[in-house]
């Protein structure tokens, strides 16, 4: 259970540092910060969406995220998963649609509240599967460690966290 605390306290700090940032955020809080980018209102959005559906795939239950066949998730999860934790950084993705915000909150103080429930919902999960000491079993990556599973998401914060405006 260490572990998992360790991976849910990155978690929960790197959704402090992304609400800190959309505080900041001030006037430019529903501006793209270039054409075709998302405006920090759709970006916390986006955090908030792959939060609970992160929660959902922990559970067992339907998520969002895109289904790739049995035979592909193991070169995906060497190629992506494991690269990311190794490299202790996210990189340049496409979203799938799935996870593209058209909006998002209607201001920072509404985002906080947003994240701050995903996050929970997030946080349960996780303590429900480290109780049963289960595999976390992803429609990308195939079966992960709950514990890597959990450091994912924090590093896909984390990234988040250097698009919005300083």
């Amino acid at each position: 259970m260490a572990d998992i605390n360790a991976a849910l306290a990155g978690n929960r700090d790197a959704i402090r540092d992304l609400i800190a940032a959309a505080e900041r955020s001030g006037s430019v809080w529903t501006t793209p910060r270039a054409p075709g980018k998302w405006a920090p209102c759709q970006v916390v959005e986006h955090v908030a969406i792959t939060m609970e559906e992160a929660a959902n795939v922990i559970s067992g239950k339907p998520s969002r995220f895109p289904s790739f066949p049995t035979f592909v998730r193991p070169l995906l999860r060497g190629v992506f998963f494991r690269r990311i934790l190794k490299r202790n950084a996210f990189p340049k993705a496409k979203t799938p649609k799935a996870f593209d915000p058209a909006t998002g909150s209607a201001n920072p103080a509404a985002a906080r509240a947003r994240l701050e429930t995903a996050l929970g919902t997030f946080d349960r999960a996780c303590r429900a599967c480290s109780t049963g000491g289960q595999q976390v079993d992803s429609s990308i990556f195939g079966k992960v460690s709950l514990e890597d599973f959990a450091r994912f998401q924090e590093l896909h914060v984390r990234h988040h966290c250097a698009q919005m405006p300083q």
